[in-house]
């Protein structure tokens, strides 16, 4: 758990700067102290988040830089860290305060109603507000470049409809395209909300696009940890498994980076409290709409809910294990004609469905009430609320002083006695046929034997940048081990379009050697070991056109002379017109997918992905497995993953200057390498193709450029908005008309 360590009798509570006096709903502002504030009268918050995806509002001023007069963040921060929570209960009690989570689909709409019906429903006023929004906005310029004018609206109505009988002041906002969080508290609690961290994870096409994903904020109130989640996952009623990989998507790649650099960061399950709200799209499964509609007529929730497909997931434990949610007594929330309370009359008039939830995990948890908001019809979902009674720790400040006293003796008396020691579970590890994008775990166990507390990290090797290859990472790469306590610490192998090239070549093996640190200790040595099954991801397009048999088949010494230039007895003078693998996934799609609604936009499975990638790879079986969705999204994987683009980086500023000339575009593309030209032709041509067809799969020019012209023409460096649109209306050229 994150925490910050007080030395006693030097912090005094500070005081906020007239909050009151400023109105209602003010950003918190709290003074800074001179001095190492204690759990309980820390007012900060940790810093902005700076990634472009994310837009931050006002927020509560960093307390931060006073830590301790010991050195910062050291071993023996650590050391009383520890002791101080494992003697928690010593120092602190229980203490109810509510929280209104609230979850809205807004389905692009603009606010044209009061929220205060949703969202100051409660009888009295709660101490702390998250609210969560999704499809906040669905226009191209949000998706493609999360601009909005949507935030500011959405959130001057909510601030209009807090509870009116209390003050709150806004502690943070986060958004990633249409998915948006906002956090609240009473003005009286502002100074007791610290280390607030807001994070973001796309969870869209190539698991970057942010029109499903989540964000998270994460702060410290009083002396608990509280994340709460905001997601919207995959849709469609037969994409549960979608869902599912959605979700242990987010909760493995969101993590929050503490100020403290020493520790790992945290991720969601590591908090006393999570909060889990939004359109999390899990449908009724195995009714047909009438049936529905006649349980919700009959107020039957209970055998409606053991339909939801989200019930039958946490049974069997694929997702949320460990959370709570409350009894639906409600209809369900989606899906309606906006404006109305009437279920959905659309020509695909789709069943009633719970797709909006709010879950909880932790210990203290009560659920004051769970409902829906249907005098709200603005969306075609329905907003919900819920209120819940949590039990947070308090700290007692005469009983922490005596604790922080007590610790401070005792390891002023061992401090110097004896040195670190560690057992290591094993010193070898060895990855087995390692397969691009395809994680692989080796476990570790660290068992401190010592007679003191250590702390561990790995660390870099003599003029190496880093302390491990940049395939393989240590999880978590730092950390505090008690006396007698032990901490699994999995290695993680991953390969990406960094790694894929050289390792496809045989330039690079699969081997490191890692050390391990204890401070005021020795350091351990690991040896690291495996294969790696050589991809036509990550293999340059010149290679691949020399390639007439699948890659895993090939020598890895005539695949390395092929693409150094040389010959090879093993492949044919003459090269194919473009790669066999990209004519497989094309020709697929063209035969099968070229009316697919979504078609680029939605997500496959990773596990089909891997079934594609393997077909490419070794020609087994027989043909192209995969749903539509899987093979157009192993297509862009395929395109960013090679070494040198469509478009050699070369040539790149070249299209940039010439974006505004459709004659001039054209004769940059004709100066390509001519498997390179090949492969972009062949490519403007299948787009044309489903463009034609844009009254069933919906597709149009700009979402075709915006995506595939991140692809062809990728940046040396990192390209800015300005390029961005530069290569979208250079790529819009060869969507357009035919240039030959």
């Amino acid at each position: 758990m994150s925490s910050v360590i007080k030395e006693p009798g030097k912090a005094s509570r500070p005081q906020k700067k007239g909050l009151a006096e400023e109105g209602l709903h003010t950003p918190v502002e709290v003074e800074r102290s001179r001095v190492p504030p204690s759990p309980e009268s820390e007012g900060g918050v940790g810093r902005e988040v700076r990634d472009d995806m994310v837009r931050s509002s006002s927020h509560t001023t960093a307390n931060k830089a006073q830590m301790l007069a010991m050195p910062q963040f050291g071993l023996r921060d650590n050391l009383i860290r520890c002791e101080l929570l494992k003697s928690e209960d010593q120092y602190t009690h229980l203490q109810d305060f509510s929280f209104f989570v609230a979850t809205y689909n807004v389905n692009g709409q603009v606010p044209k109603e009061s929220l205060a019906p949703w969202l100051s429903c409660s009888s009295s006023p709660p101490d702390v507000y998250c609210v969560g929004f999704q499809e906040l906005d669905l226009s191209k310029e949000a998706f493609f470049f999360n601009d909005t004018p949507r935030e500011p609206e959405w959130m001057r109505a909510v601030s209009d409809a807090l509870h009116p009988e209390a003050k709150y002041a806004l502690v943070k906002l986060v958004r990633l395209v249409g998915i948006m969080l906002i956090f609240y508290v009473k003005q009286e609690h502002a100074e007791l909300i610290s280390e607030v961290e807001a994070e973001t994870v796309g969870t869209g096409i190539m698991g970057r696009m942010g029109n499903k994903g989540a964000v998270a904020i994460r702060f410290r109130f009083h002396n608990s940890d509280v994340c709460v989640v905001n997601s919207h996952l995959a849709a469609h009623i037969e994409e549960y498994e979608r869902r599912n990989q959605d979700y242990k998507d987010i909760c493995s790649r969101l993590q929050f980076r503490l100020l403290d650099l020493s520790r790992p960061p945290l991720t969601i399950m590591k908090h006393n409290v999570v909060l889990w709200l939004g359109d999390l799209n899990y449908r009724i499964s195995e009714l047909d709409v009438d049936h529905v509609k006649d349980l919700i007529t009959k107020k039957d929730f209970e055998t409606l809910h053991n339909y939801d497909q989200l019930k039958r997931q946490i049974d069997v434990k694929a997702v949320f294990e460990g959370f709570a949610e409350g009894d639906l007594q409600f209809q369900p929330t989606y899906k309606y004609d906006t404006g109305s309370n009437n279920w959905d009359t659309s020509e695909k008039c789709r069943a009633p469905a719970w797709c909006d939830r709010i879950l909880w995990r932790g210990k203290n948890i009560k659920q004051s009430s769970y409902q829906s908001h249907m005098t709200l019809k603005t969306s075609d979902h329905k907003p919900v609320s819920s209120l819940l009674q949590i039990g947070i720790k308090v700290v007692d400040e005469e009983a922490y002083k005596k604790k922080f006293e007590e610790i401070v003796r005792c390891i002023d008396k061992m401090e110097n006695e004896c040195i670190p020691s560690v057992t290591l579970s094993r010193r070898e590890l060895h990855f087995q046929d390692v397969k691009y994008m395809e994680h692989q775990t080796e476990r570790l166990t660290l068992f401190n034997d010592g007679q003191v507390p250590c702390q561990f990290e790995f660390i870099q090797k003599l003029d190496e940048p880093t302390y491990s290859k940049a395939w393989l990472t240590a999880n978590p790469p730092k950390g505090f081990l008690a006396k007698g306590a032990q901490v699994d610490i999995d290695l993680e192998m991953f390969v990406n379009r960094s790694t894929a090239p050289d390792l496809n070549l045989g330039l690079e093996q699969i081997e490191d050697i890692l050390v391990l640190h204890l401070e005021r200790g020795k350091d351990y040595f690991l040896s690291v070991s495996g294969n790696y099954l050589a991809s036509c991801y990550g293999t340059p397009i010149s290679t691949l056109c020399r390639l007439r048999e699948p890659i895993r088949d090939m020598p890895l010494p005539a695949v390395r002379a092929l693409t150094k230039g040389g010959e090879s007895p093993e492949v044919g003078d003459k090269p194919l017109g473009i790669p066999k693998e990209i004519w497989m996934m094309v020709d697929h799609l063209f035969r099968n997918a070229i009316k697919q609604d979504d078609l680029f936009q939605q997500p496959g499975l990773r596990c089909e992905f891997q079934e594609i990638r393997d077909y490419l790879d070794t020609g087994v079986p027989d043909s192209l497995p995969g749903s539509n969705h899987s093979v157009a999204e192993a297509l862009l994987l395929f395109l960013e993953s090679l070494p040198e683009p469509v478009v050699p980086y070369s040539l790149y500023q070249q299209c940039l200057d010439c974006c505004a000339s459709a004659v001039l575009s054209k004769k940059v593309i004709s100066s390509l390498p001519q498997c390179h030209k090949n492969v972009f032709d062949y490519l403007a041509a299948f787009l044309r193709e489903l463009l034609k067809n844009a009254d069933h799969n919906h597709l149009d020019v700009n979402i075709l450029a915006t995506i595939f012209a991140a692809l062809l023409l990728r940046s040396p460096t990192k390209q800015d908005l300005a390029e961005k649109r530069k290569a979208q209306e250079f790529f819009q050229h060869f969507l357009v008309q035919d240039l030959s």
